[in-house]
């Protein structure tokens, strides 16, 4: 059917979705520029040793989250184990603690001067570091680490959805052949949940590969380190936006390994859709050792570091609670509206244009607006503020010319630097939710209402936007959400002397005073299992 589009809806749809896309066009064509030999100084130093550093992190997070992810979304999918039903929605929970605040908990708890250490030396006798062999936490392993602990819950999220949707009676199948449990998982379940591990393994080494804030507390120098050190201590854009190409040219890597390793994957399944997922029954040690796996993972991924947060927060709750928290708080949660409601209008903007536009180019603008959140945070910086810097000067010249007093930074030194980096970064999250549930509605829809000679705007707001007010709430949630945990781009793109929860928090970990932002970080956390919630219901049903 033919729809007659306003020739304002294609236009503004490819107008926001190039300035989405433009931060990734600034950085290439800044690269180009002269940078004084500071990239070429950098690469005959430390930059192999970035290079290496950043390839062991994000490979052995990478190898690390699958070793703990899937087995657990297995045993949870596909299992019945003591502790079970906890372990379902527990297990996801570590997405919502700050990766920094992870790392400075166990810093300081296996530290030299810390409790552990202490307790060795107290018990054994030793008297020195050179009578005994302990992990050193600030260094590439202890990185990785720290970083599994918050990440591994993508891989347990998607391969525990893959699990499920799988058909039941190919397992029943299975078991009346005679297959153990172990068989069924490596012949049956691993191989049908491969492409959905391979985005999330993927989706895994993107989010390490953009972390800045437990690298640059564990002095570990990667790519992400290296942006950062060389825009501020060289003073070079050029060469920091050279480097940030080199994390483009990575991240793309990624994104086409992944892809290429699904491109020839097809498995159908076929069922009814009402069958029953009839779990394994586990006794004796197999069921509890289980249970002692789990709740491991659990207790070091986030009770202990919640409960050391709680403890921190109680005890210097009165030097917390002051105006600066009270302020800063007021910062995070009206810059994480304002970003939820912009990228909810875009989307609906992109999303619906691509429905209604009978043409192959349609979903371009949705897919060009959706790169920005594979961006790493100090990278993102670097591409929103060359325009906005060019844009800023030029109207300072203007002013120059005709022998006015300019008007100074207009974009690139107030909250519309860091609103416009979020909406970049996350406009994507908001783009994928409003898609999936506006896919949902039938096209028979649009036909019936068409022909009753309703305009495609008036259908818009009459139609779709009640029919798809939920995932515009789910995504408005999720955009918040990240918005108050986003660490990087708000240390870069803040006005002077504006503070967000995030680089309240981040602060005092640096200054190792993490007791003095405890109640803030807790406030990051709370909002962040919001979400959560919502998700874990959403798989139960």
């Amino acid at each position: 059917m033919y729809i007659r589009l306003n020739k304002k809806w294609p236009a503004l749809s490819w107008l926001f979705s190039l300035l989405i896309f433009l931060p990734i066009l600034a950085i290439v064509w800044q690269s180009f520029g002269d940078d004084q030999d500071v990239f070429g100084h950098l690469w005959r130093t430390v930059l192999p040793d970035y290079l290496i550093n950043t390839l062991l992190v994000v490979s052995g997070v990478a190898v690390l989250s699958l070793c703990i992810g899937v087995p657990i979304a297995w045993f949870v999918a596909m299992c019945q184990f003591p502790g079970r039903a906890f372990f379902v929605w527990a297990m996801l929970l570590p997405l919502a603690m700050p990766s920094y605040v992870v790392a400075f908990v166990y810093t300081d708890l296996l530290e030299y001067a810390g409790p552990v250490q202490g307790w060795l030396r107290q018990a054994f006798g030793w008297r020195s570091a050179q009578d005994y062999w302990f992990f050193d936490v600030r260094t590439v392993s202890g990185a990785i680490v720290m970083l599994t602990l918050v990440l591994y819950p993508y891989v347990y999220l998607l391969a525990r959805t893959a699990f499920l949707e799988q058909s039941p009676s190919l397992v029943q199948s299975a078991r009346m052949l005679g297959s153990t449990p172990w068989q069924s998982f490596k012949r049956i379940s691993l191989p049908l949940a491969r492409p959905a591990i391979a985005v999330a393994v993927s989706l895994v080494a993107m989010e390490t590969l953009a972390d800045f804030a437990v690298v640059h507390y564990f002095a570990v120098p990667t790519l992400t380190t290296a942006v950062y050190d060389t825009w501020l201590g060289y003073g070079s854009l050029a060469a920091a936006a050279r480097l940030s190409a080199l994390m483009l040219a990575a991240l793309f890597v990624l994104i086409s390994l992944e892809r290429l390793g699904r491109s020839k994957q097809r498995h159908y399944q076929r069922g009814s859709g009402q069958e029953k997922i009839q779990r394994y029954a586990l006794r004796g040690i197999k069921a509890w050792s289980i249970t002692l796996f789990c709740t491991v993972i659990f207790a070091l991924a986030f009770a202990w570091p919640f409960i050391t947060l709680v403890q921190m927060a109680v005890e210097y709750f009165e030097q917390s609670w002051n105006p600066q928290f009270i302020q800063y708080s007021i910062n995070s949660l009206t810059l994480a509206t304002i970003v939820a409601f912009v990228c909810i209008a875009i989307a609906l903007l992109l999303t619906f244009f691509k429905r209604l536009a009978q043409s192959g180019y349609a979903a371009m603008p949705a897919k060009l607006a959706s790169t920005g959140y594979a961006l790493p945070g100090t990278v993102l910086a670097i591409g929103v503020l060359i325009p906005l810097s060019l844009f800023d000067h030029g109207i300072n010249g203007i002013f120059e010319y005709f022998e006015q007093q300019g008007p100074g930074l207009i974009l690139s030194g107030t909250l519309f630097a860091i609103v416009a980096g979020y909406v970049v970064r996350f406009a994507a999250i908001a783009i994928g939710s409003v898609d999936a549930s506006l896919n949902k509605i039938s096209p028979s829809i649009d036909m019936a209402t068409l022909t009753m000679g309703v305009s495609p705007l008036k259908m818009f707001f009459k139609v779709h936007l009640p029919l798809v007010r939920k995932g515009c709430f789910v995504a408005a949630l999720l955009v918040f959400i990240e918005s108050m945990k986003e660490l990087p781009a708000a240390l870069l793109l803040r006005p002077f002397n504006y503070e967000t929860l995030a680089t309240y928090v981040y602060q005092f970990v640096s200054d190792e005073q993490l007791e003095h932002g405890a109640l803030a970080a807790i406030v990051i956390v709370l909002v962040g299992l919001i979400p959560l919630i919502f998700l874990n219901r959403s798989l139960e049903k």
